[in-house]
């Protein structure tokens, strides 16, 4: 009898054990406070250290560091880049989410995926999880800050406080969809680049423009692909493409949960806006830049249920991967392809056929 109450009480212990260590495991199926977030950034670098960096690139108006996570193999070759930025606007928690989960997804599919370790060979990902990590923590504060969008620096009079990030870039600046009334959830700053999380994308990612071939901005909500750009009287000159690769994507969202994305200009699809970070790293000629509005259609809005964040991430993460996708085989199967018909022109120029190669 003292034997079976022995085992049961170690089976108990085991049990407790057990479920004691499932609940340490990091859930990417609920919203996380910032300092988790920086601990689970922390993680990935201390689990993944021969292919995930910290990088430090700027700090926020309340002096708080602003990293991104650099994921990639490492190799002797100058290497691509892909950019994603999530948590722009702090209400729209989903994105931070969207942003970890993507981060997931790569680590453990480059291992056993050969089309993600060719990627991960030639490109890097550049990751921000979260970009307004001030206006996000406000966010997180109680009810009444929950749906905070801008950032937490004052407004000219200081008695206001907040300029949005993504009215704040130097790209038509201060033209159309904005305010110069800092009460206002689109207040455009000073000046463009006035603030300091807009600073820290312009230059890091400026420094190095041609290294990347597309940049992501995550948003919610909507369920929209966005293409620029926003201001009403400017196309990109690659905008046919735009539209072919962003309806690819919204395809590729549509066949995992059913949910339909609308593809298009902020003007033709939502509003006019001007100083957005994707009209930005368009003008800088980083090619393939597209805005993500993630679910849903308004039902819930900016408080989207956790029970929404897993279909969601699924469904965001498909699209991604095929603009990701599109952008690298343009770029390498292109150069390969140019590089074998550069030897044949060679082989050609000096007499060699294909009779004297057999």
């Amino acid at each position: 009898m003292l034997n079976m109450v022995g085992l049961s009480f170690v089976a108990l212990l085991l049990t407790v054990g057990a479920s004691t260590l499932e609940r340490v495991e990091y859930d990417y199926y609920k919203y996380h406070p910032m300092d988790e977030i920086n601990s689970w950034m922390a993680q990935m670098e201390k689990d993944h250290p021969d292919v995930v960096t910290i990088v430090d690139y700027g700090k926020t108006y309340e002096n708080r560091t602003i990293s991104l996570l650099r994921i990639g193999l490492k190799t002797e070759a100058k290497k691509k880049a892909i950019w994603m930025d999530c948590g722009i606007h702090a209400r729209e928690w989903i994105a931070p989410a969207f942003c970890q989960y993507f981060v997931r997804q790569i680590l453990q599919t480059y291992k056993t995926d050969a089309k993600m370790e060719t990627m991960m060979t030639n490109m890097d990902f550049y990751v921000t999880p979260v970009l307004n990590i001030d206006g996000y923590i406000y966010s997180w504060k109680d009810s009444s800050t929950r749906l905070w969008r801008k950032n937490r620096s004052p407004g000219p009079s200081g008695d206001c406080y907040g300029t949005d990030l993504n009215r704040n870039f130097d790209a038509n600046w201060g033209t159309v969809g904005v305010s110069f009334n800092c009460s206002s959830n689109v207040y455009c700053g000073r000046g463009p680049i006035s603030e300091p999380e807009a600073q820290a994308i312009t230059y890091f990612v400026g420094s190095r423009k041609e290294d990347f071939l597309c940049f992501l901005t995550i948003h919610s909500y909507g369920q929209l692909l966005l293409v620029p750009y926003g201001h009403p009287d400017f196309t990109a000159s690659n905008y046919d493409e735009l539209m072919k690769v962003g309806r690819g994507a919204a395809e590729a969202i549509l066949k995992v949960h059913g949910k339909n994305y609308t593809v298009g200009t902020s003007p033709d699809v939502l509003y006019a806006n001007s100083g957005s970070s994707r009209d930005w790293a368009r003008m800088q000629e980083i090619p393939l830049t597209f805005t993500f509005e993630l679910r849903d259609n308004g039902t819930y809005g900016f408080k989207l249920p956790e029970n929404q964040i897993q279909p969601t991430c699924e469904e965001a993460y498909s699209g991604a991967l095929h603009i990701i996708t599109y952008a690298h085989d343009k770029t390498f199967n292109g150069a390969a392809a140019t590089a074998t018909a550069t030897l044949w022109t060679m082989l050609l120029a000096v007499g060699v056929s294909g009779a004297n190669l057999m």
